[in-house]
């Protein structure tokens, strides 16, 4: 995807102190769209409301989205950064970091990075690892 500005945020060097973005809240906000994601949730009862247990309910979803072979990889990467935003905004001290391609990846209290992108395309594939699993091993440590 060509978006002249993500290309800019991406480029966007990190804080040495923590390899965080410097606007971490602008970053949560802009990652936690995932539009494709909550319209094919909404269209089947389902209303994110980014928590754990939106997570699980989205593991229950027929996977519908694997009979379209370009919609999947939008839908798994909005799949990968939901997943991020609802660790990011449950459990304390995650937050975004850049890969260094730039790509959004979640760092935990623990020290463990999360490649949420990878995650999200894993799961839209096949459903494995679930959603609420990987929250569940992200919040033991």
């Amino acid at each position: 995807m060509n978006i002249p500005f993500l290309d800019n945020w991406r480029k966007r060097p990190a804080p040495a102190s923590s390899g965080a973005w410097s606007d971490s809240e602008g970053v949560t906000q802009l990652l936690s769209e995932c539009e494709l994601l909550r319209v094919r949730a909404q269209r089947a009862g389902l209303v994110l409301g980014d928590t754990p247990a939106s997570l699980a309910a989205l593991d229950q979803l027929l996977p519908r989205w694997r009979d379209d072979p370009e919609e999947l990889p939008w839908l798994a990467n909005d799949a990968g950064l939901y997943l991020g935003t609802v660790i990011v905004r449950t459990l304390p001290g995650a937050h975004w970091i850049p890969a260094p391609d730039g790509t959004p990846r979640i760092l935990l209290p623990s020290g463990r990075e999360l490649d949420v992108a990878a995650l999200g395309q894993s799961w839209a594939d096949t459903g494995s690892p679930e959603l609420a699993q990987i929250y569940a091993e992200a919040a033991g440590g």
